[in-house]
């Protein structure tokens, strides 16, 4: 396919130790392969905040993966940290000027699970720190089957863009354990049945969605037709 859009899309991080003496980036094989399979030309983001917008003048679109860490609760107005919360301040510092570049200049941004997150905070929302300490009776949020199996249902909301690309429901995964207390200026698009926040996107940009669960693997139709909406806005 001629004329790909180039989607960013942004890394995970590890300190030196462990896999290797130095520190070293990863993403997972999937993320990229959903991207091209749609017809975008993926491309990883290091952490380099500084070069933000020298990333994004090379871009068509932005997303914003997930992980296993969490936001800084300062980032939206609290000073207590659950005893749970893991940060990753250098990752979080670059994908944040990713993000609000990217919202500034309307490129179309998908934010899946940890980056669904950080776009509500981005957008003036809060998190819940922990579900289980949050949500009475809520689910088990973070499945221990393969992620390549649905963990529950998301009731996606009427009226939302979200809605028009999949329908009124999907089988998602979920691998978290904070979650979408307030969606500031963005509105929910998805909720688990426990009332859990399931989804954001913001309605006064072009294409700005953000999903908790975990699209590239395919586990649904719907997973499919959201990241072929997201490439075909890219091409706009």
């Amino acid at each position: 396919m001629k004329n790909r859009p180039l989607i960013g899309l942004t890394l995970d991080a590890e300190p030196a130790g462990g896999w290797s003496k130095y520190p070293w980036y990863a993403l997972r094989q999937n993320y990229s392969e959903a991207v091209n399979a749609q017809g975008g030309l993926a491309v990883a983001l290091p952490h380099e905040a500084g070069l933000a917008q020298a990333y994004l003048d090379r871009l068509d679109g932005l997303i914003v993966t997930g992980g296993a860490f969490d936001v800084d609760p300062g980032l939206y107005g609290e000073a207590g940290r659950h005893e749970t919360v893991v940060l990753k301040e250098g990752r979080t510092q670059a994908e944040l000027a990713l993000l609000r570049g990217a919202l500034a200049r309307g490129m179309p941004v998908l934010g899946i699970c940890g980056g669904q997150q950080l776009l509500a905070v981005a957008l003036g929302g809060s998190l819940h720190q922990h579900i289980p300490d949050a949500v009475p009776g809520a689910l088990e949020h973070e499945q221990k089957t393969s992620h390549y199996e649905p963990a529950h249902e998301a009731r996606i909301l009427p009226g939302t863009k979200l809605h028009a690309i999949v329908g009124p429901l999907m089988r998602v995964n979920s691998s978290h354990h904070q979650a979408v207390r307030d969606a500031g200026r963005s509105v929910v698009n998805a909720l688990a049945p426990d009332g859990v926040i399931e989804g954001v996107e913001d309605p006064a940009q072009r294409f700005c969605i953000g999903v908790q669960w975990h699209p590239e693997y395919l586990v649904d139709a719907g997973d499919k037709a959201l990241f072929s909406a997201f490439i075909g806005a890219c091409h706009e």
